[in-house]
Parts: C-alpha cells; sequence; structure tokens
C-alpha cells in the first residue's frame, strides 16, 4: 500500500484505528517508548524497539528483515507518545522504512500512531479522536 490518500478505504480505516485503540488500551505511561510495528494492527506482527543510537543504515538493515519475512505488503506503523506532529523519530524511521521497501520492490503504508490518532507524514493525511473507545 502506497502513500495513503483521501477518501481512505472503509477497510484501512478500520485496521488504523484498531492500531490507535490498541495503544490506547495498552499504554498507560505518560510518555510511550517509539516502537516501530511491521505487519497487521490486531493481527500478526513484528515490533522494534526503538533506539536513538542506530543510523539509517542499520535501521533500513532492521526493516529490510522484518519485511524479507514477509509474505504480504505490511502495514508499517511507529507508536509514540506526543503531538501529531512530525516528530525526530517519526524522520528516523519514515527514511528507512522507505528505502528498505523500495530494495524489496514493493510500497508499504507508514502511518504515526499515538494515543490519539494517526498520521500519515507522507501525505498529511489523518483521523483524530478526543476518547477513543472499543465498540
Amino acid at each position: 500500500m502506497p502513500v495513503l490518500i483521501p477518501p481512505l478505504a472503509l477497510a484501512d480505516r478500520r485496521v488504523l484505528r484498531v492500531a490507535v485503540l490498541s495503544l490506547a488500551r495498552s499504554e498507560h505511561r505518560r510518555h510511550v517508548p517509539p516502537v516501530l510495528h511491521v505487519g497487521v494492527p490486531g493481527g500478526p506482527q513484528t515490533t522494534i524497539a526503538d533506539d536513538p543510537a542506530w543510523d539509517h543504515g542499520l535501521r533500513t538493515e532492521v526493516v529490510g528483515a522484518v519485511l524479507r519475512a514477509r509474505r504480504d505488503p505490511p502495514w508499517v506503523w511507529l507508536t509514540r507518545s506526543g503531538p501529531m506532529s512530525l516528530q525526530d523519530p517519526d524522520v528516523a524511521w519514515l527514511g528507512p522504512t522507505v528505502a528498505a521497501a523500495a530494495e524489496r520492490g514493493t510500497d508499504v503504508a507508514f502511518v504515526v500512531v499515538t494515543r490519539h490518532g494517526w498520521t500519515d507524514p507522507r501525505s498529511g493525511l489523518r483521523q483524530e479522536w478526543r476518547r477513543i473507545r472499543q465498540r
């Protein structure tokens, strides 16, 4: 899946809502450390804890290894705390994710997820909730 553009399909909106809801329900700390997820929100996924000491090349290798292990083009999302605006961890993982996907010959969706919503840093498409709840 490439860059998210409106109108977003209902199935994709539901998947992203699951990612936000999962973070909101599982993390109760004030500061959520950045974690990269590869897979399907609410389904099988691989998580990679962020290490600020990693450079672009190492992050590309890590994401590339996870993408090679998957058969389908997965979702890639970064969970973190803070505002929905672009932050350092978003930039640190976006470039390596795009590079690893290009090396594999696929295009993945990359979104940033917080407790209050999600955003695609490439297109600016976003969805926010004041209080997200299980339906």
